[in-house]
């Protein structure tokens, strides 16, 4: 029998009354142990039979994707409509952690960690690809229109921006607000599994609740490794264009040795001493770059690609959304629901982190925060690199000209055709450096809650056990396995986006339920 809706959040579960302590650890029994062996058997398995593996993982990945396009595209939209819509209801002026409640952190610093944390290293090497390579149907051309002309450079820049605009804002927000919500104002673990509360009620401490964190930890920490894995790869690419450094594995090795060294050290710092400050010069970087291409490129023209890109967005935004009648098939399923995919399989990771920042905030002003601003600050990004990169295109200057060869070279092929390029591609590099640390230390702090048993302050030692082993998973792998073992790795995270999809939906439903109890029962309102 369900209790009175009045005492629907009562429960006699404590955070951590499941946790074990000993060598200096407090874990929580038995989502630690399973997911500590269930990686382990995956990492072996991977580097016994790499291409094996790859064959069993991409296979897994075309089915989801091909079988199940309509539900990624369904899903993204309902996310997206369910966000807008929270924002004009009543129950957006809840605060998170109650009316008493105040942020944590500057809005800056806030804004700051939640774009590092959601994608910040995807537009460094993805902002001039993604436009150039729809364009000039490198990529392939989304809406089926004929490459190299006006209308192509409008879809370019559009799908672009539908790609990384509010569909993955929204995914991140669903998350984040859910966990945020029944963490700070219902006094539940931070963990995945208390999203269902109002729905299985007791329930989520038992078998149920673990099998969700379980397969949230490993998305999370399959996703990063993977992040990792290949980052090093691209940041030697990197480095062998500009200086000449040969890009071969001890390279790569020492890249993912640096990047993990640095993470584990802020995330001994914490949040406010570690990723605070690494996000802080994210976007300190970040901005300087974007200045220095906004003044030497184009001005003019980039001036009105803002005006492009958001009308493009916009005018693509319905028909890209759809899963039927499409002359573009193939696009769709390789790049939108392939982005889906991903991006729900990484939302554990992001979301959870996202709810970790975010106490004393009202619900309206978190929404407007992970989905509208972000979005906003992504037109200018796309337009600034990618307009610069369809420039050069259409005047046939630079390598870009021919095409797209290695898409991780293409944000230093569009710098080399500006002033001081040996500078600013230095700088980009750094950036991308930076944005890897910061990915690998608030992933660390996510799993180490989720494996805490939703505890907001588990042992440092614990931290660091996570940061390092997303790097020496990502280093066994590209040392033993290669690319074929981080690519089965990869397609093994976006195979996991089809379950969690409908743990997304379910979290719309839940959510809504708590909001609605909050304004009711709580604030009687």
């Amino acid at each position: 029998m369900s209790p009175p809706p009045e005492q629907l959040y009562e429960t006699e579960y404590e955070v951590g009354q499941d946790n074990i302590q000993a060598m200096g650890m407090d874990i929580h029994n038995p989502v630690f142990w399973v997911s500590a062996l269930l990686i382990l058997a995956f990492v072996v398995g991977t580097l016994l039979v790499p291409d094996q593996a790859k064959e069993v993982f991409d296979g897994a990945k075309a089915w989801s994707i091909n079988n199940f396009d309509w539900l990624f595209l369904a899903a993204g939209n309902i996310f997206v409509i369910f966000c807008l819509v929270l924002i004009f209801l009543p129950v957006g002026s809840i605060r998170l952690g109650g009316d008493d409640a105040t942020p944590e952190f500057s809005l800056m610093s806030w804004f700051a960690m939640l774009f590092a944390a959601g994608m910040g290293i995807g537009l460094m090497f993805w902002s001039v690809a993604e436009p150039v390579g729809y364009y000039t149907n490198w990529f392939g051309t989304p809406l089926g229109v004929e490459p190299n002309t006006p209308e192509a450079e409008i879809n370019a820049m559009g799908a672009t921006m539908y790609h990384w605009g509010l569909h993955p804002w929204a995914i991140y927000a669903v998350v984040g607000l859910s966990l945020a919500f029944f963490c700070y104002n219902k006094g539940l673990p931070l963990t995945i599994r208390s999203a269902f509360y109002p729905l299985v009620q007791d329930k989520s401490w038992g078998w149920f609740g673990n099998v969700i964190d379980v397969i949230a930890v490993l998305a999370t920490i399959f996703g990063l490794a993977t992040s990792l894995g290949f980052g090093a790869q691209q940041a030697a690419g990197g480095l062998e264009y500009l200086f000449g450094i040969p890009s071969g594995i001890n390279t790569q090795i020492a890249i993912i040795v640096g990047v993990t060294s640095v993470a584990v050290i802020s995330v001994i710092r914490g949040l406010d001493g570690g990723v605070k400050v690494l996000s802080n010069i994210n976007m300190g970087l970040a901005l300087l770059l974007l200045l220095f291409v906004f003044l030497t490129a184009s001005t003019m023209t980039i001036l009105k690609g803002f005006l492009l890109t958001s009308l493009s967005y916009a005018e693509v935004l319905v028909p890209m959304s759809k899963w039927w009648g499409r002359e573009d098939g193939s696009f769709m399923h390789d790049w939108t629901v392939f982005y889906w995919a991903w991006w729900i399989a990484w939302s554990p990771f992001v979301g959870m982190f996202i709810a970790r920042v975010s106490r004393g905030r009202t619900v309206r002003q978190f929404i407007t925060a992970v989905l509208l601003v972000p979005v906003a600050v992504t037109i200018v990004w796309m337009t600034v690199f990618g307009g610069t990169g369809v420039e050069q295109v259409k005047a046939g200057v630079g390598e870009l000209a021919g095409g797209i060869g290695d898409y991780t070279l293409s944000m230093f092929q569009m710098l080399d055709n500006l002033p001081l390029a040996s500078v600013t591609s230095f700088l980009a590099i750094c950036l991308v450096l930076v944005f890897f640390i910061t990915s690998s230390d608030s992933g660390s702090l996510v799993i180490d809650s989720i494996t805490a048993g939703g505890k907001l302050d588990a042992p440092v030692p614990q931290r660091i056990f996570w940061a390092v082993m997303e790097g020496v998973i990502a280093a066994v792998l590209l040392f033993v396995g290669g690319a074929s073992a981080l690519s089965a790795l990869q397609a093994a995270s976006i195979t996991v986006g089809l379950p969690f999809t409908l743990v997304l939906l379910a979290m719309c439903v839940t959510l809504y339920m708590g909001l609605r109890h909050e304004q009711k029962y709580v604030r009687g309102k």
